[in-house]
């Protein structure tokens, strides 16, 4: 029988993230267990294989939520990730954290450092971010995080129409305005003019 110090079940980002931090001590026997295929596929690997992964059977649980109000009474389609790297290898390299209110909402229901106060050193401490280190970002970590090299005409008609609308406009999703609008960073490390995607 194989013994084990730590039992990570979930190979998606925090899980690998996890895995890797505990396995920098040689002594500890970690287990990291998946219910996902091997993710070592082209597609994977492709920035433009979002689009193929979007409803793949092998590599995403195609989760639906709940009927919501808001829509009518319809579900809206939930595309998470199964495999090595969980919704980090389907979701083209998007980097954004969790709500605020969710992780403060986690801490009032009894969970005493789960607030996001508690936890954004940590989402500091692995991220090495293109714009410099600042009260919400990091600098330094394994997670390089980048700006679009290319932002289209489109994108910013679309952000002022939403401006337009009530909905603020920010210049960083992860910073202090969770809710509003603008351009979204991504998992992409910055090498001169050409880019690698960064995968746990």
């Amino acid at each position: 029988m194989e013994i084990y110090d730590y039992i990570i079940v979930g190979a998606g980002s925090a899980g690998c993230v996890l895995a890797r931090s505990l396995s920098e001590n040689p002594q500890n026997r970690v287990l990291m267990l998946e219910a996902g295929p091997p993710s070592d596929r082209f597609w994977v690997r492709t920035p433009a294989g979002m689009a193929k992964l979007f409803s793949h059977n092998e590599l995403n649980w195609k989760y639906f939520t709940e009927p919501m109000p808001e829509l009518g009474g319809r579900k809206m389609y939930w595309p998470r990730g199964k495999g090595l790297g969980g919704s980090s290898s389907i979701n083209g390299m998007i980097f954004i954290r969790g709500h605020r209110r969710d992780f403060d909402n986690w801490r009032d229901l009894g969970n005493p450092g789960w607030g996001y106060d508690d936890v954004l050193p940590f989402f500091k401490s692995i991220e090495h971010n293109e714009r410099g280190p600042d009260e919400y970002r990091g600098s330094g970590g394994p997670l390089h995080v980048s700006d679009p090299l290319v932002k289209v005409s489109s994108s910013y008609d679309f952000i002022e129409s939403a401006n337009r609308f009530g909905i603020p406009k920010t210049d960083d999703l992860n910073g202090e305005l969770h809710d509003g609008v603008g351009f979204i960073q991504h998992t992409i490390e910055v090498a001169g003019a050409s880019r690698r995607t960064t995968h746990f």
